[in-house]
């Protein structure tokens, strides 16, 4: 019964901005961890951000620390990453991931997240 829906994803030029959306249904926000992923051509999907409510913090890629944030409004369940300053390597396909809330130790590692979205593709073009 937990859905995750990305958008938000489109064309934007190198040096954008733009607002991923990651909207949750089914259950209680507040209980979970939410993350957003990236998978560039050819590459392995990484981790970008985490918001975790286990420990109140939010979690960033040293590749994207002072450009992207994360947001979390609990209200309208849906989780925010706003990315600015966008590089080539921000092309991708997007996903937003949910784990019930644990330690944050492992937020960027795949296997820790119980629930994946469908995804969203970000191009940056020049």
């Amino acid at each position: 019964q937990l859905h995750l829906v990305e958008s938000g994803g489109g064309l934007v030029q190198l040096g954008g901005s733009l607002r991923l959306s990651c909207a949750a249904s089914g259950f209680t926000l507040n209980y979970y961890a939410i993350a957003w992923f990236r998978q560039a051509p050819g590459k392995e999907r990484e981790g970008v951000s985490c918001f975790s409510t286990s420990d109140a913090k939010t979690y960033y890629a040293d590749s994207v620390k002072g450009r992207f944030a994360i947001s979390r409004d609990n209200d309208k369940h849906t989780v925010y990453l706003q990315m600015n300053s966008l590089k080539p390597e921000g092309t991708a396909g997007f996903y937003c991931a949910a784990a019930v809330t644990r330690s944050s130790s492992a937020w960027s590692t795949e296997p820790w997240y119980d629930y994946w979205g469908q995804g969203t593709q970000v191009t940056v073009s020049s």
